[in-house]
């Protein structure tokens, strides 16, 4: 999780043609200037600037340092849009800020799911017991702290296991919360902002407005999200020997919704910058159309197995069985469906959330274990065969950090590390799946068959 900027890095820096850059013609020799067609920085079909085709990019572009070679081939303008329709327009500049704008995005949503992570570890979520939509100032005084301990007292929380609590205690817990709140809103603002910029200026084209407004209509949604989650935590338990806790269902909705926003944000981000995959040969599109049929399910697979944790912190159900790979002294306890309706086990019993964790995990590094083994032959872009190696690394740090987690009695440095290693394995199965995604109908086109060896 923490090498995930080091993984894409490297896959970017395999990305690159001979030449540099995802240009298809790089490997071959460089024509004569008479043969060569004038450089045209902006073409337009039917009014509209679109992007050039990664083949036709100037030899300037091709030998840029590869991030920038990398941005600048997404933002040159397309001699022929047939089968390619661009998110933005205004340009290669446009582009360039609506993508920073919308990584930036996702980089925020991503630390939230870690700092939710961090609140939840620390039980810190449960300290405070009112919701504004909007916010509000936090206590500014010794009278304002007190008011909001007294409230926090009459909590099922405290009065079953933080009788003992002091105001700096309280203190602590209260300001993890509030930080994540605010944190929250703070990322409302400045998605919203910018957003409103950019459609003055005419950037954004209809169908990207459409997907934004509704990514941040599910943002709005989920701060009432977590206001439900939280207000389950508030009510009595059930039971006077169970510890008052968040509805597992409703964290699992908090967490899958924080998720679904992310993903939105990083996929539409990467279609702003990068357009077109990287593609220069029939030969690479056809492997790369295998190795799609193979990233989707594992894709699935690993979001699955994202959310069955959730039912895992839903249930405190890692500070049970902490040992592996045996669970106790057995592979599989004997309660795991003692609970009626048979349903109720697989989402609230300790013992089969666990089982159920523990098994989608080592389900997942299988799977991409035997996505990196069936993709070793394969006919691929380097950028694409980089990437399933980088995806394979993480898969098994996760699985490290996990048992690692479960076998320290959940700390919260390592609880947190695994939960953001979740999200940073979606991020490269992500980053996998839009890499292989079908050209548009002008760069198949424009393809050879293979591509030409580099003559040195």
């Amino acid at each position: 999780m923490f090498r995930s900027g080091r993984a894409i890095s490297s896959f970017l820096k395999r990305s690159r043609a001979p030449n540099g850059g995802f240009c298809r013609d790089a490997a071959a020799p460089p024509r004569p200037p008479a043969e060569r067609p004038p450089y045209r920085p902006f073409a337009s079909t039917a009014g509209r600037t679109s992007l050039r085709p990664f083949g036709s990019l100037p030899a300037k572009v091709r030998h840029l340092p590869l991030w920038r070679s990398m941005s600048t081939t997404a933002s040159v303008p397309l001699q022929t849009k047939e089968g390619l329709k661009l998110l933005v327009t205004g340009g290669p500049q446009a582009q360039k800020w609506v993508g920073i704008w919308l990584f930036g995005s996702a980089a925020w949503v991503f630390t939230m799911v870690v700092l939710g992570g961090v609140t939840r570890l620390t039980r810190s979520g449960l300290s405070m017991t009112d919701w504004k939509f909007t916010g509000g100032l936090p206590p500014l005084s010794d009278e304002d702290w007190l008011l909001e301990f007294e409230k926090y007292k009459q909590s099922p929380e405290f009065k079953r296991i933080n009788r003992g609590m002091s105001i700096e205690e309280f203190k602590f817990i209260y300001w993890m919360e509030y930080a994540h709140r605010m944190w929250g809103r703070a990322l409302g603002i400045m998605f919203a902002l910018p957003f409103s910029y950019f459609l003055r200026k005419g950037y954004i084209t209809l169908r990207l407005g459409l997907k934004l407004s509704g990514l941040f209509a599910l943002g709005a949604g989920q701060g009432l999200i977590g206001w439900w989650m939280v207000k389950s935590g508030l009510e009595e338990p059930p039971s006077e020997y169970a510890q008052p806790r968040v509805s597992p269902y409703r964290l699992a909705a908090h967490l899958t919704s924080a998720f679904a926003i992310y993903c939105g944000l990083f996929w539409t981000a990467l279609s702003v910058i990068m357009p077109e995959p990287p593609a220069e040969s029939i030969a690479w599109v056809r492997g790369a159309a295998k190795v799609k049929r193979l990233a989707l399910p594992v894709s699935l697979l690993v979001g699955v197995t994202a959310i069955s944790g959730a039912f895992v912190a839903g249930n405190d159900a890692g500070h049970a069985f902490n040992t592996f790979p045996k669970m106790g002294d057995t592979w599989i306890p004997d309660d795991i469906f003692e609970m009626k309706p048979l349903m109720r086990n697989f989402f609230e019993n300790t013992s089969l959330v666990q089982l159920d964790h523990r098994i989608l995990a080592t389900a997942t590094l299988v799977a991409i274990s035997a996505l990196w083994w069936s993709t070793r032959k394969l006919d691929i872009h380097p950028a694409v065969r980089s990437l399933i190696g980088s995806t394979m690394g993480m898969a098994a740090l996760q699985v490290t950090l996990g048992v690692s987690t479960l076998l320290s009695y959940v700390p919260v440095s390592l609880g947190t590390a695994h939960q953001a290693g979740a999200l940073t394995l979606l991020t490269l199965m992500l980053l996998l799946n839009h890499t292989v995604r079908k050209p548009s109908l002008s760069l198949l086109k424009s393809l050879p068959q293979i591509v030409k060896p580099t003559t040195t």
